[in-house]
């Protein structure tokens, strides 16, 4: 198991940008995925990005194709989410989570391991 600590989060005008980072306390060739999910407030949690730390091959929600990006720097135990073009409906805690299954499709009953998260807030 590693703890997960996000960063980044904050208050921004719709159409700006925002890049939060989740830091893990160790790196660990175990975690086969990890994930961005978000909580809005009386609304489950989603999934938004997916990152095979192997292959690098990614997974998002239709809700921000093309505005977020999901990415990390090879062997460095940090995953960012590039946020672009924030929408009103983007508002939630952000979330990363890892998993040590070989396969997820971004539910959250696949990840084991969670941070305490980090708010975004969008306004008009």
């Amino acid at each position: 198991q590693v703890l997960l600590v996000e960063s980044g989060g904050g208050s921004v005008q719709a159409g700006g940008s925002l890049r939060l980072s989740c830091v893990a306390s160790r790196y660990s060739d175990s975690i086969k995925f990890m994930g961005w999910f978000r909580q809005a407030p009386g609304k489950e949690r989603e999934g938004v990005a997916l990152l095979d730390m192997y292959n690098f091959t990614t997974l998002y929600a239709d809700s921000v194709k093309g505005r977020f990006t999901i990415s990390r720097l090879n062997g460095q135990n940090t995953v960012y989410l590039q946020m672009n073009n924030l929408k009103l409906e983007d508002t939630a805690m952000y979330y990363c989570a890892a998993t040590y299954k070989y396969y997820s499709t971004l539910r959250t009953t696949d990840f084991s391991d969670w941070g305490q998260g980090t708010q975004v807030t969008v306004s008009s």
